[in-house]
């Protein structure tokens, strides 16, 4: 979808994904009309406004709301042709201590992204899910879960608007706040790298890669679809290794809420599954204008097997100490060095 000339709003938008996502817009897409940062910390919004000044880029707005308050956000999508939801509160823990801290913001505020939309002449909408939405035993995932559902129902509720929403599920974002390589690296200085279980797994992808997939549900999403990228998977002791290979890995044991391996696609989902060169899509069932097998033909797609899932502790495809390395270098600390 060409951007240019349109008006894009981004809920939080100061986290790792806004700001990169903000970042490849005015790059790739210099005349885009409007580019919003929604968001609640006035703080951070100061700081990305000295990396991305209105001075210097016209498009940009900066405007301070929390997506649980539905008139705040409605005024801000006045004129809004594009919505990127990416706002969320996401760390496991807190949520199983908060729970409907959680439910308010990821659930209650997608609904208001979708009344929004609706009543803002909105065309597109894309929301970003986690891989702990698949078959979740925690809050977070359950609430993120209630969140696709929502985005996918909604377009059974557009009427005759020209409106479509999709949903990009996909695992652990390399270097993002609070992920696992920071910490580590964080923590290689004591010596002791804590690990909670030695059997588990992760999902793996850049923040380029994220934005790639969110470019692609805006440019093909029919409306009702879960896009999900191929992408490998990493062991959190080897990512210890990587980071701090003369430490000690000490056991600490899971905490609440958290899995071994995690699931993008569960046994469940597959009967409703195409698969295609880069991406797996999860097809509504309840999404009324379009079929699995229509889909599946006009991307050149196939159904996966009756039964498949794709799970981060079967994953064909790994990453080694050394590209997790490499990948540290170029997307976490520059200056990274054993």
């Amino acid at each position: 979808m060409n951007l240019n000339n349109k008006n894009i709003l981004i809920t939080g938008g100061t986290g790792s994904f806004g700001k990169k996502f903000v970042e490849t817009v005015l790059r790739d897409y210099p005349q885009v009309k409007r580019l919003v940062v929604y968001s609640r910390d006035e703080l951070k919004q100061f700081e990305m406004a000295q990396r991305f000044p209105m001075s210097k880029y016209p498009a940009m707005r900066y405007f301070i709301g929390d997506i649980r308050d539905g008139e705040r956000f409605k005024r801000a999508c006045e004129g809004i042709d594009v919505i990127i939801h990416a706002a969320a509160l996401k760390q496991v823990v807190a949520a199983e201590y908060n729970p409907i801290e959680c439910i308010k913001t990821n659930i209650m505020g997608a609904q208001n992204v979708i009344d929004a939309a609706m009543d803002c002449g909105v065309q597109k909408v894309v929301a970003l899910s986690t891989d702990k939405a698949a078959a979740p035993i925690n809050l977070y995932g359950a609430t993120k879960l209630c969140s696709d559902k929502l985005f996918v129902a909604a377009n059974n509720m557009r009427g005759h608007r020209d409106l479509q929403f999709s949903v990009v599920r996909y695992g652990n974002v390399i270097g993002s706040r609070g992920s696992v390589m920071p910490f580590f690296l964080g923590k290689r200085s004591t010596g002791v790298l804590p690990i909670t279980d030695p059997n588990m797994t992760r999902f793996n992808i850049s923040l380029e890669d994220g934005i790639k997939l969110v470019m692609y549900a805006l440019e093909h999403a029919w409306g009702g679809e879960i896009f999900i990228p191929k992408i490998p998977s990493y062991r959190i002791t080897d990512v210890a290794t990587a980071i701090g290979p003369e430490c000690e890995q000490r056991i600490v044991g899971v905490r609440p809420g958290e899995k071994i391996h995690e699931e993008m696609i569960t046994a469940a989902d597959s009967i409703n599954t195409i698969e295609l060169d880069k991406y797996y899509v999860i097809c509504p069932t309840n999404v009324i204008f379009w079929t699995k097998d229509e889909l599946a033909k006009a991307f050149n797609g196939k159904p996966v097997p009756t039964g498949f899932s794709y799970n981060s502790g079967e994953n064909t495809e790994w990453l080694t100490v050394e590209e997790l390395r490499q990948q540290i270098v170029e997307h976490v600390d520059k200056n990274f060095k054993i």
